[in-house]
């Protein structure tokens, strides 16, 4: 591949890890039925901006994907990995950030439905959203493991990179067998800011690496 090729995904990557970050600063907390009806328009930008941001993530991760191919191309795995939870991704944002926001606007003038009809079909939505939110942490888990293994190893990319992977890696192993609700947004937003940090570093050191591997 070309280091023009290289570089262009590292782009990619940044971008899509800073729309990864206004997605989690900008995503309000919930709430009442009556402070989600409230919240609507804040909910839906989040969530748009979270979905826009997938392409720019997927072409990132191609570009990292060749970087670190070998003859066993087990990069190409955790690459499947990374498309596998950002369907998960696409799928909770779409369901939680639009679908529900525009279900609860329609009912925003029928406050004596909103425990009766809303909320059971809320609670539902965020039922879908908590296994598709661990699909999502799971996926990319397994991806950074596999990435920061053949960072290590290769040595293509600074090593430090995979180093710091697989701490991530660990601290999320630990949150999740202690108990730790990756699921809230508590939870999800400190998963999210470390996944962020590591895809950005990861997408500088791709611009910044002068070498190809041809």
């Amino acid at each position: 591949m070309t280091r023009e090729f290289y570089k262009s995904t590292g782009v990619s990557l940044i971008s899509g890890s800073l729309l990864m970050i206004c997605t989690m600063i900008l995503h309000p907390s919930g709430g009442s039925i009556e402070r989600l009806i409230a919240i609507s328009d804040s909910i839906i930008t989040a969530h748009s901006i979270a979905i826009f941001s997938i392409p720019f993530v997927l072409f990132g991760f191609y570009g990292l994907t060749k970087k670190l191919s070998d003859v066993y191309s087990i990069s190409t795995l955790a690459f499947a990995f990374i498309a596998f939870g950002l369907v998960a991704a696409m799928l909770a944002a779409m369901i939680n950030g639009l679908a529900i926001p525009f279900f609860v606007g329609k009912y925003a003038d029928q406050p004596e439905l909103h425990e009766s009809v809303v909320r059971p079909i809320v609670l539902f939505g965020f039922s879908l959203n908590t296994p598709l939110d661990y699909i999502f942490i799971v996926a990319f888990c397994l991806a950074v493991s596999v990435y920061s293994v053949q960072l290590i190893r290769m040595k293509r990319l600074p090593v430090w990179i995979g180093y710091y992977g697989i701490i991530i890696i660990l601290l999320v192993t630990v949150g999740i067998l202690s108990g730790f609700a990756f699921a809230g947004l508590l939870g999800f937003r400190t998963f999210v800011f470390s996944l962020a940090g590591w895809i950005l570093m990861a997408g500088y050191c791709l611009i910044k690496d002068t070498s190809t591997n041809e």
